[in-house]
């Protein structure tokens, strides 16, 4: 199923639900300091255009969806593929082994883990089709604030080095020369299993 968030911001967002009428507490764009300390939740990008992308992952926001991330990492999941689908000011996709926004990996997909983090500049987010709960392997770069994205795509992380490396990705959908991860990698172990969602994190996708 192709995963189109990209038709968001050109077709209008009547299928957008309205927001819940008692807000929680937001999440704090600096990570804990626990999350930061582990290397497990620092992801590294090297790219075909050069330079390597640093992401520091927030499992505190969405802890199913960085678990997948950490385990597709790993086992090499997303080596050799393509940014196939990079919108200037917009966004830069990736994770589809297909390279047509169609495929994902062989695991089950995620259900949804909505939350406060802001698509701001830099933060990483997980594409995913109409259906809410339809994530699986590809996610997305923001290159630009697009906060009408804010709880209905799943933002698990931030670029906390090289961003001048994701502004250098190739352009377009598809690109004609798209750029590849040539590795993706974490720094520390895969944890056992996904932490303890928090309070936000598990709470039902709005």
């Amino acid at each position: 199923m192709r995963k189109s968030l990209m038709l968001l911001p050109f077709l209008g967002l009547a299928h957008i639900a309205a927001t819940p009428a008692a807000e929680k507490p937001a999440l704090p764009i600096i990570p804990p300091a626990e999350i930061a300390a582990d290397p497990s939740n620092r992801l590294n990008i090297e790219l075909s255009s050069g330079g390597t992308v640093v992401i520091q992952l927030r499992p505190d926001a969405a802890p199913n969806h960085v678990h997948r991330i950490q385990q597709l990492s790993a086992s090499g999941f997303y080596n050799g593929l393509t940014f196939h689908r990079v919108i200037p000011g917009f966004m830069a996709q990736a994770g589809d082994p297909q390279g047509t926004g169609a495929g994902g990996s062989k695991l089950p997909n995620v259900a949804a883990e909505f939350n406060s983090l802001p698509h701001m500049r830099g933060v990483v987010s997980m594409a995913r089709s109409d259906a809410p709960d339809s994530a699986n392997s590809q996610f997305f770069i923001v290159l630009a604030p697009t906060m009408r994205l804010d709880k209905k795509y799943t933002a698990f992380g931030r670029v906390i080095s090289g961003m001048q490396y994701v502004d250098g990705i190739a352009p377009g959908e598809p690109p004609a020369e798209p750029t590849k991860i040539v590795r993706m990698w974490i720094d520390g172990p895969v944890p056992a299993a996904a932490p303890a969602q928090t309070a936000e994190a598990a709470a039902p996708a709005q």
